[in-house]
């Protein structure tokens, strides 16, 4: 078992960790409510309501949550950085997989979750050094910074956007590792260029141009592609 490190204090566990990072990344996709509930949190996390209230109950007398039943949770000041910073050191990890270690942006995903509860901060910082400092995860997603920072997202779905549009990719929303292929088969990555054609009303398919290439694609697929207007500076 790793020992205890300044980086982790012993009253954060690994888990109380990761569930403070998925309980931000909830609240940052739901940017009209202030707060989540502890049965959107257990789905999120893939476990039962009452073990996500036993946890959240320690995260509240920790002062990392605030929570209220039948009102949900937010995140306190406190929370929210080391939110940010479990999510720095898994988007860095995945990173340093892809750019240092040649793997497919499709395998880093889990891999990152177990290597990134156990390293230190001088080691997250090597590993973005040897990466070559990356702004984003091989997903697109903003890296927060050292100080518990995240960048601003200036995004939206795609299949929110109406055509005609030119568009940049700038963020994936899945880690499922077959989508992750079949979308980069597409060539529908961070920072491809495409245009939205057309879309066929009532959530009907959509028509992209990739280069030289049309794709036809689902709403459903669309909208686990975040895209940036083509004269955005975002990126």
């Amino acid at each position: 078992m790793p020992s205890e490190h300044a980086d982790h204090p012993a009253a954060i566990s690994a888990i109380q960790q990761d569930y403070l990072a998925e309980a931000y990344r909830l609240l940052q996709y739901q940017p009209d409510r202030a707060t989540i509930t502890t049965s959107a949190l257990a789905e999120q996390v893939g476990v039962s309501a009452p073990a996500v209230a036993a946890v959240v109950e320690r995260l509240k007398r920790a002062g990392l949550v605030e929570h209220e039943p039948y009102r949900g949770m937010r995140l306190t000041p406190r929370g929210e950085r080391e939110a940010l910073l479990n999510i720095r050191r898994h988007r860095l990890t995945e990173a340093f997989l892809v750019r240092v270690m040649g793997f497919g942006w499709h395998e880093v995903h889990d891999e990152a979750d177990a290597i990134g509860a156990v390293i230190t901060d001088r080691i997250t910082s090597r590993m973005e050094q040897m990466a070559a400092y990356p702004k984003h995860c091989p997903h697109g997603e903003p890296i927060p910074t050292a100080d518990g920072v995240m960048p601003p997202l200036l995004d939206e779905s795609l299949s929110q956007v109406t055509a005609p549009a030119e568009l940049i990719v700038s963020r994936v929303r899945t880690h499922d590792p077959d989508l992750l292929q079949y979308l980069a088969s597409l060539q529908l990555i961070p920072e491809q260029a495409i245009t939205l054609v057309n879309r066929a009303p009532f959530n009907g398919p959509l028509r992209l141009r990739v280069g030289a290439q049309e794709q036809v694609i689902g709403h459903e697929l669309a909208d686990v592609l975040r895209v940036l207007r083509d004269d955005h500076d975002a990126i």
